[in-house]
């Protein structure tokens, strides 16, 4: 199967490392970054790739751009793993509507197309007879779209709740832990690489919304936007406030929550026992699904990490290999 990638940020190398490393039967034959791109259809050398971007900063020739790669490279599936711009989608909603105009098949990790354009991308891609994929854009290395389409096919979910952003979970695990300050904490997170140098969209609970709205609108086909979220952040968090919630053996986590039945649709820090299933450390991400059938479903793993969202993009990549093996 042919791929042709749009960004080499950490998620677009740590790609090329696992295809370089793994025998998969993938072929790269199309690559841009901000700056250059390079088309083979006979495959790129990914080491030489690789070394290129380390060395001069860039992978290819200057002339050729990402539409290009998009609008002529040959391949099967375009990776698209550009930085996310959550207020427009672009310029990844464009690339994606162009992809599936050719009959190619798209993965993305880019949360703005899919929180802004969810319904149009999916029903171009049914038109068109492709797939468009995005495990990636939600919990990293967690297969919540998998579950829900295929381990929980034929369940009505109710309600999901969750831990969706691994920075913020970071800053309140430290403040409890080591009774530090949200601005101690959130210094300890920039020194980890866990924090951006602009936190902002992380911990004023944006990044967990825009992810709340693409599950939402994956698992109930609602049209919602980030504006019909209530988001309160945990910039506000005093010592005192999980002091107190210390003291009733419980801790506080920003928590994303949609229950459609109760108009439930919000990311806010909430008490929770420290026994509750959703109470992970650290950078971790973690998922309640609530089942008419299955019951309540807790989904935990690492939500970040450029291998890590690697794992979700070839997992979908392999699914679309998998559905056309069979014909479908």
């Amino acid at each position: 199967m042919k791929l042709a990638i749009l960004g080499m940020g950490a998620v677009g190398r740590g790609i090329l490392e696992v295809l370089d490393g793994k025998e998969l039967g993938l072929t790269v034959t199309g690559l841009a970054d901000s700056k250059s791109g390079l088309m083979d259809r006979d495959g790129i050398h990914i080491e030489e790739v690789l070394a290129a971007k380390r060395e001069r900063g860039f992978c290819g020739d200057k002339y050729i751009s990402a539409t290009d790669i998009v609008e002529q490279a040959d391949y099967d599936v375009l990776v698209e793993v550009t930085p996310t711009d959550a207020r427009t989608g672009e310029p990844a909603t464009g690339f994606i509507k162009a992809a599936i105009g050719r009959g190619k098949h798209v993965v993305t990790s880019n949360k703005g197309p899919v929180a802004l354009h969810h319904a149009v991308l999916q029903s171009m891609a049914r038109k068109h007879g492709v797939a468009f994929r995005y495990e990636a854009t939600v919990g990293g290395a967690i297969p919540i779209m998998h579950t829900l389409e295929h381990g929980l096919a034929g369940n009505r979910v109710l309600a999901v709740f969750g831990i969706l952003n691994g920075t913020c979970n970071f800053i309140l695990t430290r403040m409890a832990a080591e009774n530090l300050t949200y601005d101690q904490a959130l210094l300890e997170a920039r020194e980890m690489g866990y924090a951006e140098a602009d936190p902002t969209y992380d911990v004023k609970g944006i990044d967990a919304a825009i992810k709340l709205v693409i599950l939402s609108n994956t698992i109930w086909k609602r049209n919602v936007k980030l504006d019909d979220v209530g988001i309160t952040g945990i910039d506000m968090l005093t010592t005192d406030a999980l002091r107190l919630a210390e003291e009733q053996h419980c801790t506080i986590r920003l928590i994303a929550e949609a229950v459609p039945e109760r108009g439930i649709l919000r990311v806010a820090p909430r008490v929770l026992p420290k026994n509750h299933p959703l109470v992970v450390d650290g950078s971790l991400n973690a998922i309640t699904l609530e089942t008419d059938m299955a019951g309540e479903i807790t989904l935990i793993g690492k939500g970040a990490g450029s291998r890590e969202t690697a794992s979700a993009i070839i997992g979908d990549v392999l699914f679309i290999r998998e559905m056309h093996v069979r014909g479908h």
